[in-house]
């Protein structure tokens, strides 16, 4: 297929596709699936061959917040019955953390809800990370505290944290469908701080709320422009009690194209397979590890996922091996601080050049519109963990 020929070399190159062959990739047929993912797997395996990076979530602060993001258990008004409980301790958090570590995760996520932190947050964040440093070796931290203040980022980053994680969600057109209380533009504002600040910044999307292919397009190439290191995708779990929760657009062949299209789009970014892989993907995980460079090992933030042991069984059994500690994540150019390469303006601010096109007009099987299952067997609500007396899953 001409498409995606044309899309390896570029992605062989840095170089960004152009919007009518990313939709492309999202159009082709369910039979030309293995042959999508085989051609951005090379890709994958370009710049990050065949290890995983294993990512640990600790919700150091759960439910009751005041924002109203319609796919989000713990959003104003949710009807979740997810776990609410008020800030772990430092210790309580560094303990949580530490069992991801033990299960073979390089990065602890921080995450807690709230619209952003307050000074006296980032305080107590701050003592946060600075124990689960001295207690694990090598670990990365990234925080994820919602929207930052001016100086916040660079006092987390002064505490030990490596990176800050505030997801774009959905694209610009759509945003004010799916949150009110705070803007598009509020996001983009909170990623741009904290990368100035010296963290590696994280940004990504949630795919299934409804939209379009073209809103896809539009996020993940806005991603482009921001040039985070981390790209999160995750697919919307639908949970009974939030806004959402009849939404169940996506199939494990759909999930795999928008996988493939993001690869195709970030080739050298880490790319994270996020929450909804077992709800979506279910059984075609494995396939995914073609796509994503790295995942998260256990449950998310308010639901449960496989189980730790399993994720390492579908890693080794798939041929890929866990990323180490003494091993960096991302390409040399990007690690050195060098962005999405020469191809982009300073900071993915100048765009990138889309010349040599393929045509995207090729033919492509007619899709199938038919709704798939909703699967509310598979979205379980976290009951141990964080902020319970059970162990976790790592």
């Amino acid at each position: 297929m001409d498409l995606l020929n044309t899309l390896v070399e570029k992605g062989l190159r840095r170089e960004l596709p152009t919007r009518e062959e990313a939709l492309a990739v999202l159009a082709t047929s369910d039979d030309d699936l293995l042959e999508v993912v085989a051609a951005a797997g090379k890709v994958r395996r370009q710049w990050f061959g065949r290890r995983v990076k294993l990512n640990y979530l600790v919700n150091l602060k759960s439910g009751l917040c005041p924002e109203d993001c319609s796919y989000c258990s713990q959003r104003l008004g949710s009807k979740a019955e997810i776990l609410k409980y008020t800030w772990l301790k430092p210790d309580e958090a560094s303990q949580a953390a530490a069992a991801g570590v033990a299960g073979g995760a390089k990065r602890v996520c921080l995450v807690a809800s709230g619209r952003g932190p307050t000074d006296r947050d980032v305080d107590r964040v701050s003592k946060t990370i600075e124990a689960i440093k001295e207690q694990n070796e090598g670990v990365e931290v990234c925080a994820c505290l919602g929207l930052l203040s001016d100086g916040q980022a660079e006092r987390l980053r002064n505490a030990g944290a490596d990176a800050y994680n505030h997801n774009l969600n959905t694209s610009e057109g759509t945003y004010g469908d799916i949150t009110t209380t705070h803007t598009y533009a509020d996001r983009v504002d909170t990623v741009t701080k904290a990368h100035a600040a010296g963290l590696s910044a994280c940004s990504g999307l949630i795919a299934g709320m409804g939209e379009a292919d073209e809103d896809l397009v539009d996020v993940v190439f806005s991603l482009r422009e921001l040039d985070p290191d981390s790209v999160p995708v995750n697919f919307l779990i639908p949970f009974e009690g939030t806004p959402l929760a009849k939404e169940w657009h996506l199939t494990p062949q759909r999930c795999l194209r928008i996988l493939a299209m993001v690869r195709f789009v970030c080739p050298d970014v880490e790319v994270r397979l996020a929450g909804g892989r077992e709800v979506h993907l279910r059984s075609m995980q494995p396939l995914a590890l073609h796509l994503a460079n790295s995942i998260f090992l256990g449950d998310y933030l308010t639901s449960e996922g496989q189980e730790g042991k399993a994720d390492l069984d579908m890693i080794a059994d798939a041929g890929f091996e866990v990323e180490g500690t003494d091993t960096t994540t991302l390409p040399e150019h990007r690690s050195a601080g060098g962005g999405c390469g020469s191809v982009c303006g300073d900071g993915g601010e100048g765009g990138c050049s889309s010349e040599g096109a393929a045509d995207p007009a090729e033919p492509v099987a007619e899709q199938d519109t038919e709704v798939p299952a909703a699967r509310t067997d598979l979205v379980a609500v976290r009951r141990r963990g964080a902020g319970t007396d059970l162990a976790p899953n790592a």
